[in-house]
């Protein structure tokens, strides 16, 4: 998305004016920021807030800050906010983005936005897809291995992703990948509510699992590793496996490749509407993945089956998807981490902080000791 950027000065105040060149939203690229922070910029906008990239003058090191423009307005974006900052806290990964701040508002009163510091990467795996930079099978298998690397760890601790796609896994000129917005994460404790799973779920429906689109009796970690099929797929395809426009379509399209769904598949749809729409389906086969994509590897193409089946108990765990053939010159489980305890969201008790959460995170200090720049468009 093209921006127009400027700085200047007001009363002795220095400010950055970013703006969208279509359709701008003057109050979401209004930042306020700790004057020690240098704005160089924008490099990305999503559904929920706004990132630029900047310089930390203490440290001259660049960093990534992600606005979140009116994170406590409602119940779920507040959900939403305090569930990636709790996630990105306690995990530290390589294949992880790590947050190195949250910043304390000007006022611990009447705020509403959050900026987030984390580190810069370069670029995201959708960016070098669309790109006409060639991927080598070796780019490929580490790419992938990374995904799994840090999904494994994500998924030890009894945590759902449901937004991996190519844009949420940030990349570096060496190629190492960092697996990034955790916006959607969800526990899956032996208490979580299964009927209140998907109350939320906005997540890109190309990456969407079956059992997301036709209400599972019950959801898995089974729904990442589909994800994690299509992006394999968008790899080695350059292009989105199943880009469906909307639910019908995304269902033919799934169909079109992986063939009808037997009974078999279809027993844990819960939805009648949804199962009478499967059940009356033409029957089609089931495509060859070697006839479409004929440049990949024997290895890459059994990954690829085991990933997207359309019965999430038959598909690939993380851990088996690790152990297979084509990842096999870089599996090491000795240097595949998991966690030592699964994550329990608190709903209740982190619903309290978000009255509290700045001065948790930083206790107010004497007016003056924490100047400001407004950055303004």
């Amino acid at each position: 998305m093209p921006f127009s950027w400027k700085q200047f000065s007001v009363c002795g105040s220095r400010y950055c004016e970013i703006v969208p060149c279509q359709s701008p939203s003057h109050e979401l690229f209004r930042f306020v920021l700790p004057d020690y922070y240098s704005v160089i910029k924008p490099i990305g906008q999503g559904a929920y807030g706004i990132v630029c990239s900047a310089t930390n003058q203490r440290t001259g090191k660049n960093v990534a800050i992600k606005k979140i423009a009116n994170a406590f307005e409602h119940v779920i974006d507040t959900k939403r906010t305090l569930r990636e900052a709790k996630l990105l806290r306690m995990i530290k990964h390589e294949n992880v983005i790590s947050i190195e701040d949250i910043l304390p508002p000007v006022d611990f009163v009447s705020f509403n936005d959050v900026y987030v510091i984390s580190e810069l990467m370069d670029t995201d795996l959708h960016q070098i897809i669309t790109s006409p930079q060639p991927l080598s099978d070796d780019h490929v298998q580490y790419f992938m291995y990374q995904i799994l690397r840090g999904m494994k760890y994500i998924h030890s601790l009894d945590v759902v992703h449901r937004d991996l796609k190519p844009s949420n896994l940030l990349v570096n000129s060496n190629c190492d990948l960092k697996i990034c917005d955790f916006g959607l994460a969800r526990a899956l404790g032996p208490a979580d509510d299964q009927s209140s799973f998907l109350t939320e779920y906005v997540a890109t429906r190309w990456y969407r699992a079956p059992e997301v689109l036709v209400s599972w009796c019950r959801y898995s970690k089974a729904l990442d590793m589909w994800s994690v099929g299509c992006i394999l797929a968008e790899l080695l395809g350059r292009k989105p496996i199943f880009p469906g426009k909307n639910f019908k379509h995304q269902i033919e399209l799934i169909c079109n490749i992986l063939g009808t769904p037997t009974s078999e598949d279809l027993v844990g749809v819960t939805s009648e509407r949804a199962k009478q729409y499967l059940e009356n389906l033409l029957p089609r086969p089931k495509k060859d993945f070697k006839m479409i994509y004929t440049a990949a590897s024997a290895p890459a193409i059994e990954l690829l089956e085991m990933l997207l089946t359309f019965d999430p108990d038959r598909r690939f765990t993380v851990e088996q998807a690790l152990a297979c053939n084509f990842l096999s010159s870089l599996h090491d489980e000795n240097d595949e981490p998991r966690a030592e305890h699964p994550l329990n969201f608190d709903w209740v008790r982190l619903l309290v902080l978000v009255l509290v959460l700045p001065r948790h995170l930083h206790p107010p200090s004497s007016p003056g000791s924490h100047p400001f720049r407004v950055l303004v468009p």
